[in-house]
């Protein structure tokens, strides 16, 4: 029934039959012939096939997180067991946006490194989207999300983790300011930014309407080095350019829109279902958030 199953999410995931048994390293027959067991045994069929790809039928669509969460509650025992064993050294998997995987997560683990040197350490960074399906499919033990939303709503990311059963636990508050290289003219300047997707985009979307956008970048990294040169300014965390203004290359500008507070949540399946190695990261980023800054 695994089998079967993990076939379903990769369709679900990649769209095609051909793309599914590519990443499943098996031949598309031979998981066409799976799915068409799994519709059996489900007494539905689950796939519509088309020119556009496959889509999920209503019976799919219902099945698709119970399978995650089946393949997810899988793996999670077979690495517990594993490193309650002694058969592994063990893993942590954890997923972030470019601000926390670059300015908030090094020193912790770099911390947790030195205290369990056995222990892999697996670090994604990605958007808010793709981090809960890698955690809902058990690619990810632990992910870090911002509250993005309107009024102090919960934001739509955080109301998806809700739906999906998962756990919000508020971590800590980062503070958005908007920055400029010396000299900038804050009110002709253009934005420099995230792609559409990242947190902080959608915060230039909601307070910054109407204001040009003069680059969309990848990278934290990316919009600093422009921002810097001039090209224009940009909406980041306070954390990620504390360097840059103490050197000078940056200054922070006054603005009656910011700063903006984005509080940070540890999302992730339920604490008693973390494995023991990212159950000692939980804890550390838990104690990590209440030590004065």
């Amino acid at each position: 029934m695994l089998e079967p199953l993990r076939y379903f999410t990769l369709i679900a995931q990649h769209g095609t039959f051909t793309a599914a048994a590519r990443h499943a390293h098996v031949t598309q027959p031979a998981l066409t012939a799976s799915i068409k067991r799994l519709e059996a045994q489900m007494g539905a069929r689950l796939v519509d096939r088309g020119p556009g790809g496959a889509t999920l039928t209503a019976a799919g669509e219902a099945l698709l997180p119970r399978a995650r969460a089946a393949l997810a509650a899988v793996e999670e025992g077979r690495r517990a067991v594993a490193e309650v064993m002694g058969l592994a050294v063990g893993s942590v998997r954890v997923g972030a946006g470019a601000t926390v995987c670059t300015y908030y997560l090094p020193r912790t683990l770099a911390k947790f490194r030195a205290r369990h040197p056995g222990v892999q350490i697996l670090l994604r960074e990605a958007n808010p989207n793709d981090l809960l399906d890698a955690l809902e499919a058990g690619d990810l033990d632990l992910v870090i999300l911002a509250r993005v939303a309107r009024r102090g709503g919960v934001g739509e990311d955080l109301l998806r983790a809700a739906r999906s059963g998962l756990v919000r636990e508020k971590w800590l508050d980062d503070e958005i300011v908007l920055v400029g290289a010396p000299g900038v003219d804050a009110k002709t300047a253009p934005l420099v930014t995230f792609a559409r997707g990242a947190t902080t985009r959608t915060l230039v979307d909601q307070y910054f309407p109407g204001v040009p956008i003069a680059m969309e970048l990848g990278s934290i990294a990316a919009v600093k080095g422009n921002t810097r040169a001039g090209v224009g300014v940009a909406l980041v965390s306070r954390r990620a350019v504390e360097r840059d203004v103490a050197g000078g290359q940056l200054v922070v500008l006054a603005s009656e829109r910011t700063p903006i507070v984005r509080p940070m949540y540890l999302v992730h399946r339920g604490r008693d279902r973390l494995p023991p190695a990212a159950a000692e990261l939980h804890r550390m980023l838990r104690e990590h958030a209440k030590r004065p800054r």
